[in-house]
């Protein structure tokens, strides 16, 4: 077995809207690519959230053989208030003859298929993370691992869509790629999506259901979706494409003020904010909008990496373990966008490596925060490579800000409130609107 690169959020493992961990956000991938189908409640507007691989390599760990004790000439009594099982390990008390147990009743028994080994081993696994109560500490299978490597490159195939999953269970379209297929199609944000062809998506974990959305450019994906204010569902049928995430937008808005949004942090993340930022100063604007809304998070090293762009020297965020260790992220004086007047915008969206750089900006009087609460998603995640080509990603500390600021499940509050009606007219957007206007009110000064 492999250790591979920590990440930092929810790779787009927000894959449900629970209260601890992914809590109260949703998990947000790219869409490349039977239950029964159920009528699900009204789509809402989309939730937002996930995290990618962090570039910090864990050294790889050779398996040892378990010594054998020693006998001990006098007998060791247990303390009266523990039992002889609360001195040993989960893995000397793991009922492995139990398992062993099930399996041959289910071989001898069952009535019906039953899977093959390999699929009632993950099936097993899967209950054991279960237990732990964290969503986070996760067990994803090959085909899952191979599609969350893929979307580190910043290109895929399918249909050029963001979705999250509801903690109904649902897959909800949270945005659309501009000038890719699905648009092209006609699907919107907020539709949720019952099914791919004869597939229900209903129930299906985030990566399982975009696995089925996925598939080779050219080939179709025959959408089921539910869409608010219809009665029945509807059948969209998609040519998939092969798609670049644009992961940078930039422009200059009226009035002098520049905009700069991010949509998560990929490999590239800081060159490409550090490029786009170059190209609107040369327009000398008296300030900047910088949108990391819906951002579900990245690798940590482009989140470091992107708040040094506006801090001068000093701490970005701390991370920390259980066993007290931790580690300090700083930033150094001399990049370009440390003086220009900032407004961040930051919604439920705005995740893992997201809060890192809001965070930081924010406590250390760098910029205002403006929208609404941030996720919350303040774990760290160690992804282990294992050798049939699944992935383990086992939650080993936590972030703080500046300031001390718990993120997990806590998140970032703004320091102004900037809503986002639900009945808000296509094409408009209140909270930038807002933003320019706070500018714009308060002489292109963040106070």
């Amino acid at each position: 077995m492999k250790k591979g690169l920590l990440i930092v959020g929810a790779l787009v493992l927000l894959c449900t809207l629970v209260s601890a961990a992914f809590a109260g956000g949703l998990a947000v991938a790219r869409l490349r690519g039977g239950r029964a189908s159920q009528q699900p409640p009204a789509a809402t507007l989309p939730a937002e959230t996930a995290a990618l691989p962090v570039d910090i390599e864990m050294p790889d760990v050779a398996p040892t053989a378990t010594p054998v004790p020693t006998p001990v000439p006098q007998e060791t009594l247990p303390d009266p208030g523990e039992s002889s099982s609360d001195l040993r390990s989960p893995a000397e008390t793991f009922d492995y003859e139990l398992l062993q147990t099930v399996l041959e009743l289910l071989e001898e028994q069952y009535y019906g298929d039953i899977p093959d080994g390999k699929e009632l081993a993950y099936g097993a696994v899967r209950g054991m993370l279960t237990a732990l109560g964290d969503p986070y500490t996760s067990f994803i299978d090959p085909e899952i691992t191979a599609i969350i490597n893929e979307d580190a490159t910043g290109e895929f195939e399918g249909i050029g869509a963001l979705v999250n999953m509801r903690e109904d269970g649902y897959l909800e379209i949270a945005s659309l790629i501009p000038g890719q297929p699905a648009e092209a199609a006609g699907v919107r944000a907020g539709d949720v999506v019952l099914a791919v062809g004869d597939q229900s998506l209903v129930g299906l974990g985030l990566y399982e259901a975009i696995g089925y959305i996925r598939g080779p450019a050219g080939t179709d994906a025959v959408l089921e979706i539910a869409r608010a204010g219809e009665t029945e569902p509807i059948v969209i049928t998609v040519t998939r494409a092969r798609i670049e995430m644009p992961i940078v937008e930039s422009r200059m808005l009226e009035d002098d003020i520049a905009y700069l949004r991010l949509t998560e942090f990929d490999a590239t993340a800081a060159d490409r904010v550090e490029s786009a930022l170059a190209g609107l100063l040369q327009d000398e604007p008296k300030a900047l909008i910088f949108d990391l809304r819906d951002n579900p998070g990245g690798w940590l090293n482009q989140a470091i990496g992107v708040a040094d762009v506006f801090l001068d020297q000093g701490l970005v965020a701390t991370q920390r373990d259980t066993q007290g260790g931790e580690q300090r992220f700083t930033s150094s004086t001399g990049d370009a966008g440390e003086a220009i007047p900032l407004v961040v915008l930051v919604n439920g969206g705005s995740a893992s490596a997201s809060e890192i750089v809001a965070g930081a900006l924010q406590d250390r009087g760098r910029a205002i925060l403006m929208g609404t609460q941030t996720l919350g998603k303040g774990s760290v995640q160690l992804p282990n490579n294992l050798d049939d080509g699944s992935q383990l990603r086992i939650t080993i500390a936590r972030w703080f800000t500046p300031n001390e600021q718990d993120l997990h499940n806590n998140g970032l509050a703004p320091d102004v409130e900037a809503p986002y009606p639900a009945d808000t007219p296509v094409g408009e957007d209140p909270q930038l609107q807002q933003a320019v206007d706070y500018l714009i009110e308060n002489g292109y000064e963040v106070r």
